[in-house]
């Protein structure tokens, strides 16, 4: 293991319920304020940060469709709750000292700036954080797709999954005690075995651009640092050489 970064330039994809906390909807601050202080302190490795956050803790688009609305209207519902997760997050962060820019790719210029890729590149060049919110700005993409496309323009060298476990398992390893976690997986092995780690098209876009997927938990203190020098507890997706 190594002390050095693996990785100059990481985005990080979390899900809208990591921000909640313990709670059942919205944001916890005292959360927020945790996962903060580890993206601060992976900056101050010298590591250029950007992030991808959901919507599932406001709202999400699947749930509005099963309750009746139309899926066009209901994941647009969806992309405007990230803007609010990303504005939360922004606010968090400089509180923690970190520059912070969000860029929505549905233009909203009253509270944000509307996505343009060499911008958040400048951004990001300059030391800033950059929340990329609103998803891809089309219906039909989760925000797990987003993260995958914008780690691919931002030309990110890995897509870091902070998620509720430390890692990617065969089950729920919440529900199933005999879950087995993965250390290592190849994108394909992912998909063949529908592992829960994001939606396909992420993976397969991931894949295209040969961009590592690493998979820890948000949750364990110094988690994300761990993860981008290779320590600590993760599961790393990746091409096998080859491939």
């Amino acid at each position: 293991m190594t002390e050095v970064p693996l990785y100059n330039r990481v985005l990080l994809k979390l899900s809208g319920e990591a921000l909640m906390g313990n709670q059942n909807f919205g944001l916890d601050l005292l959360t927020m304020e945790k996962m903060a202080e580890d993206i601060k302190t992976v900056i101050d490795i010298g590591v250029e940060v950007c992030l991808v956050i959901g919507g599932g803790n406001i709202f999400r688009g699947v749930a509005g469709v099963a309750a009746g609305l139309e899926r066009t209207s209901a994941d647009n519902m969806g992309m405007l709750a990230t803007v609010i997760n990303a504005l939360g997050v922004q606010s968090v962060l400089e509180g923690a000292g970190v520059t912070t820019r969000v860029l929505s790719a549905i233009p909203m210029t009253t509270v944000c700036e509307p996505y343009i890729r060499r911008r958040a590149i400048r951004h990001m060049e300059k030391g800033r954080v950059v929340i990329f919110a609103a998803g891809t700005g089309n219906p039909f993409f989760t925000t797990d797709t987003a993260a995958a496309l914008r780690a691919a323009e931002m030309n990110c060298s890995a897509l870091m999954k902070g998620t509720q476990v430390d890692g990617v398992y065969s089950a729920d390893p919440k529900t199933d005690p005999s879950a087995e976690w993965f250390d290592e997986l190849t994108y394909r092995q992912v998909l063949t075995n529908d592992l829960k780690v994001m939606d396909a098209s992420a993976i397969s876009l991931a894949r295209e651009n040969n961009i590592p997927i690493v998979v820890f938990s948000i949750h364990t203190r110094g988690g994300f640092a761990e993860a981008i020098k290779g320590c600590g507890k993760f599961t790393l997706i990746q091409n096998k050489r080859g491939e």
